[in-house]
């Protein structure tokens, strides 16, 4: 059997409104041995999700290219508190591919952080008030730790915050 020598992952999720009532947020992972993609639209402003598109190129698992069709089953979900949870629950019997479910959840989030971009802008512009401004908010908000890198572990704004479960 080969050796893999070389690896190398490229993650990407982009967040575009297209009018006043539809927001798309698309996921893709190419890495030495996976090509996927995961597109959602949803509906302002309760955020249903009304249409899923899932492709998957290239995967060394065969269960990620036969579990494109299951992720319909997350028509509807709205995306908001317990999300997660729901996708979960929804889609485990059908998807069997994990990296799909975690792609269609990293749709949802940029939706989440897209649309939170107003309060962002609200950062004082001083450094220090900048930092105690985002580490208060990601302390109110559970949900944006490990979200960007920004909130990632070993980020001064999440320092001493116990990573949810």
């Amino acid at each position: 059997m080969p050796q893999l020598l070389h690896f190398s992952r490229n993650r990407r999720t982009e967040v575009e409104e297209l009018d006043e009532t539809t927001i798309r947020s698309s996921c893709r992972i190419q890495d030495t041995l996976t090509d996927a993609f995961v597109e959602i639209l949803a509906r302002l402003p309760d955020l249903e999700i009304t249409e899923v598109k899932a492709q998957v190129n290239r995967s060394p698992r065969k269960k990620c290219t036969g579990s494109v069709d299951g992720m319909q089953k997350a028509l509807g979900i709205r995306i908001g508190a317990g999300m997660t949870e729901i996708i979960n629950g929804t889609l485990s019997d059908c998807v069997e591919c994990d990296e799909l479910i975690f792609m269609l959840e990293e749709c949802c989030h940029g939706v989440i952080l897209s649309l939170t971009r107003d309060v962002l802008e609200k950062a004082p512009a001083d450094r220090d008030g900048k930092h105690a401004f985002f580490s208060k908010m990601v302390r109110k908000n559970i949900r944006l730790y490990n979200r960007c890198a920004a909130f990632a572990p070993g980020s001064s704004l999440v320092e001493g915050l116990t990573p949810p479960e």
